[in-house]
Formats: structure tokens, sequence, C-alpha cells
């Protein structure tokens, strides 16, 4: 048996070796880590697992383990630390890897909700690394089409009324009817990202306002593993409070003032876009708490994830 000797951190400058075909790359607590927290597992819960993992490993008389046998150690870990439930998650996301099916998760909401924040805590936590806003697609279509020809993507979504040219009529509001109308056309960007993803087989996390249920085809996620979640504020303190938030963090770049004036506007998009998620049956996660959101999130990807598997069981093919 070769010496090994760890110390309190678990480094002792000897390298562990994950091996598949001859060849190996270094073995890393913090890469296993943040896989490990796509069971929904917290950071630091997530480390400790991946600590006693590298401990077990290094008991053995050798410096090199295959993925299948690293794969059944952090099962045996996780049994032991943490329960079954997380031991059949952490199998399950290691199955989907394996079908190198991507993974596409759509994050709507209105203005000032904590779709961002959700959509990179997630994006982390299952360790996709393509994260892209509707905001960003909608910059990109700017660019290419003048205010003459698409006035409404050149505004905001809780101001896009005022490109509205023609009434729209007493019983509709302009505010709405702009929104809708945006909405529609940065859909087109957003299809074509994810039919590019898919194609590539690349997971992707996408947020943003345009993305409102009922707008995007259904069809396109047919060979991505696909979750869209809806989130609110149903506060309305805890909704402007974000805006406060938010102008802190950005030093100023994105003033409370000019949220304030349109909050009304805000939440009437709010209302008609989780009148469409109930239309649609999409998930609504009202962000009270951030950590709870995303395990909420989490959760229902894997309750997706079961439901696929239990169609797929009863039709004796793929779901």
């Amino acid at each position: 048996m070769t010496p090994l000797g760890t110390s309190e951190n678990g480094q002792d400058g000897i390298s562990l070796r994950i091996v598949s075909d001859e060849h190996g790359v270094p073995f890393s607590k913090g890469l296993l880590a943040q896989s490990l927290t796509a069971t929904g597992l917290s950071p630091d819960r997530a480390y400790r697992v991946a600590i006693e993992v590298e401990k077990q490993v290094r008991q053995t008389d050798s410096l090199d383990i295959s993925i299948d046998e690293l794969h059944a150690l952090v099962g045996r870990v996780l049994a032991t630390m943490e329960g079954p439930e997380v031991v059949a998650r952490y199998r399950k996301w290691n199955q989907i890897g394996m079908a190198e099916k991507p993974v596409i998760v759509l994050i709507g909401g209105a203005t000032g909700v904590g779709k961002s924040t959700i959509a990179s805590q997630l994006a982390n936590r299952l360790g996709i690394v393509r994260l892209i806003s509707t905001d960003s697609i909608r910059q990109v279509m700017r660019t290419f089409f003048s205010p003459a020809l698409m006035p409404a993507i050149h505004y905001s979504s809780f101001n896009a009324g005022a490109a509205i040219r023609v009434p729209v009529g007493r019983n509709l509001d302009p505010h709405l009817v702009a929104f809708v109308e945006q909405v529609e056309m940065v859909s087109v960007g957003v299809e074509a990202i994810i039919e590019r993803a898919i194609t590539e087989g690349t997971s992707l996390v996408v947020e943003g306002v345009h993305l409102v249920p009922g707008f995007l085809d259904p069809a396109n996620f047919i060979q991505a593993l696909h979750l869209h979640l809806t989130v609110s504020v149903s506060d309305t303190d805890l909704h402007m409070s974000h805006f406060l938030v938010r102008e802190r963090e950005t030093d100023g770049r994105r003033p409370f003032t000019r949220y304030v004036e349109h909050f009304d506007e805000i939440r009437r998009i709010q209302d008609f876009i989780l009148e469409r998620a109930a239309a649609e049956g999409t998930i609504v996660v009202d962000n009270v708490n951030i950590d709870d959101a995303v395990a909420t999130a989490v959760d229902a990807l894997y309750t997706m994830i079961e439901e696929g598997e239990q169609v797929s069981v009863a039709t004796g093919g793929e779901a």
C-alpha cells in the first residue's frame, strides 16, 4: 500500500485520478460537489459529501478510480450521509448525462421577481454553463430592426405601450397589447436559440419576461428534457423592495424610481403571465425566499423526470 497521509483539508500533494480506457483526469472535490448540487443538496452539504468520497478513495491501495467505481462510491456515501432520495436523484441525473439529452430550463415572470438570480443559481446547481436572457435576444433584434419597423422591441416590457400608434379600443390595455406583441417577436429568437442548443446537445437555461406560457411551440422540445417555470412575487411590498435592492446592487444604473413609475403596469403584466401559466399548467414559483425558490425548481425538475419515466414504462418506449 502506498502511504498517502491525508491532511485536514484533504490535500497531500498526491493527486487522485478518474480513469477510463487508460486515460485519466485529476479528481476534484469542487467539481464533484458542484455536480452533487444538481440533486438539490446545498453547496456546503455537497462539499461535505465530496470530502468524504475523497477520504474513502485515499484509504484504498490505488490512486486511480474508474468512473463506474466513483459513481458507486458516491452512491454509498450519499446513502449514508443524505438518504435514499438523494441517491435516487444522483443516479437519475447521471442517466440523463449518459443519454446525452440536453436539459432546457425556461424561467419566466414579470420584471423584478428575481428571475435572473434564480436562473443563475439553478444553472450553477445543475452544472449548466449556457445561460441567456431574453433581453439579450431582444437587444440583438433591436440592432437589426429599426423602431419604424418593429417599435415594440425598442421599449422595455412594462412601457411597450408607448409603441402603440393606433388606438386599441377601450376594452384593451395598450401596455398588455404591446407586451404581447413584443413577446411574439422575441419568441422567434428564443426558439432559434433553443433549436441550436438541442441540435448541439447542449443544456441551456433561458430567463426573461418574454417566456410567457403558451407562446412557444412544445414540439420544439421533444428531443430535450424541458422545464418551464413562471416566477412571481405575490406580495406587493416585497416585489417593490426588489427594485430597491436592484438599484443598490447596480450602483444606481437601474434606478428604483423608473420601476416605481411603471409598477402598476408591471403588476398587470404579472397578472397576465400568471393567467397564461394557469391556462397552460405551467409551474408557478412564488419567490418569497431565493433558496426555497431554487429548491422548488430542482424538485420540479426531478418530478418531471419521474413522470417521464412512468410514461416511458407505460408505453414501453421513450417518454
